[in-house]
């Protein structure tokens, strides 16, 4: 039994904190006002937990809410924390991606990519996604959304799979799920989509700023590895030999000797201020000991092609680190009016035809720092 009663409480008339035992108090501020207290111990600080007025709460139910405070404490379960994450309004799925759409669509200087965004959502996910609370959304979930149109319409699909994503992920960062999205599920619950050639798999240009974004939540010499490879179109052996004393610092270029290139001559790479920008956010892992630009984790020794592929596997993005130099290619010929040497000069690819390849005296390097300056800005203006 506690110390107070129904009937005491009722002939209390002195403001003051009157206690009940175990914690629990009243507060009182006058006859027949006042708010019940619960005070408890968590991780070794003393708290006041409130409970509710007393005209609203009886001594029987302020006794059982503080009964279920001290359990939620002694198991180790912050009371407040649980407290503030019940407040929480979770949003559909709809309204979620709308306030996502508003927040990202200032950054996104392409127009068109600003409504398709949206509508793509609208047209595939909403119908079945839409009403659902975000912090219910599972796997098996968005696969029904994918199924449809994963084999028939698969770059579109892979778009909805990425803002799908995105809009979760979103609703994880504000703390309306308890988890990420649950994009791993999906590569198991989808058929494998058929490659139309035998080339690399590659990213389509479309998906890559979100992508960089994704890759960019996290540091890691890995990771910045390949954000410079994607910068600079580079191979991944050239990226991942790089040495500091490569860098030209006051032209921006990267020179790289001909013993490192497949072509056996040395290239020259125009580096926009995005790919600068990378290089002195890793000048940070930079050893005493080594050269290298991106080392693994021996300083003399360089990262490994899988180090990169895992990077990708972790994210679970179906492509290859080569498949990026496509990417850029296919960027090149479809959104730009640079002729095609350009950019088979910028991937160092050799010319094919003899007659030709021995009379060009020109790696167009003025026309390629436009070209690789006009990447950057694509990569990273059209999220």
């Amino acid at each position: 039994m506690g110390n107070l009663s129904a009937l005491k409480i009722k002939s209390l008339k002195e403001p003051g904190r009157y206690s009940d035992g175990e914690g629990l108090i009243l507060d009182l501020k006058g006859p027949g006002r006042g708010h019940w207290v619960v005070r408890v111990q968590y991780a070794g600080k003393r708290r006041d937990i409130g409970l509710g007025s007393l005209d609203s709460l009886g001594l029987a139910d302020a006794r059982a809410a503080a009964g279920e405070i001290r359990r939620q404490a002694r198991s180790g379960i912050d009371p407040l924390a649980k407290r503030r994450r019940e407040k929480v309004v979770v949003p559909t799925f709809e309204d979620a991606a709308k306030a996502v759409h508003a927040e990202h669509q200032a950054a996104w200087k392409n127009g068109k990519h600003q409504a398709q965004w949206i509508n793509t959502l609208e047209t595939y996910a909403f119908p079945k996604l839409g009403s659902q609370l975000v912090s219910e959304i599972e796997g098996p979930a968005i696969r029904d959304v994918l199924a449809p149109i994963w084999l028939a319409k698969p770059e579109t699909a892979r778009r909805v799979r990425q803002r799908i994503g995105a809009v979760l992920d979103w609703s994880y960062a504000k703390g309306y799920r308890a988890s990420e999205a649950p994009m791993r599920s999906l590569s198991r619950g989808l058929p494998r989509q058929p490659r139309k050639d035998g080339h690399f798999a590659a990213m389509p240009f479309s998906d890559l700023p979100a992508f960089l974004l994704r890759l960019r939540q996290r540091s890691s010499v890995t990771r910045l590895a390949l954000e410079f490879l994607i910068l600079t179109a580079a191979r991944s052996g050239e990226v991942r030999g790089a040495r500091w004393s490569e860098i030209d610092q006051a032209e921006k270029i990267w020179r790289i000797p001909a013993e490192r290139m497949k072509a056996g001559k040395e290239h020259r790479v125009p580096l926009s201020d995005a790919a600068f920008d990378v290089l002195k956010r890793v000048a940070r892992f930079k050893s005493d000991f080594s050269d290298l630009i991106f080392p693994g984790q021996k300083p003399k020794k360089p990262l490994s092609d899988m180090t990169l592929l895992k990077v990708l596997q972790v994210m679970e993005v179906p492509v290859t680190v080569h498949g990026f130099r496509s990417t850029f290619r296919d960027w090149c010929a479809e959104e730009t009016q640079y002729a095609g040497e350009v950019a088979e000069v910028a991937l160092a690819h050799t010319i094919p035809n003899k007659v030709e390849a021995a009379y060009r005296r020109t790696d167009f390097f003025e026309k390629r720092k436009m070209m690789m300056a006009e990447w950057a800005k694509y990569c990273f203006d059209c999220v």
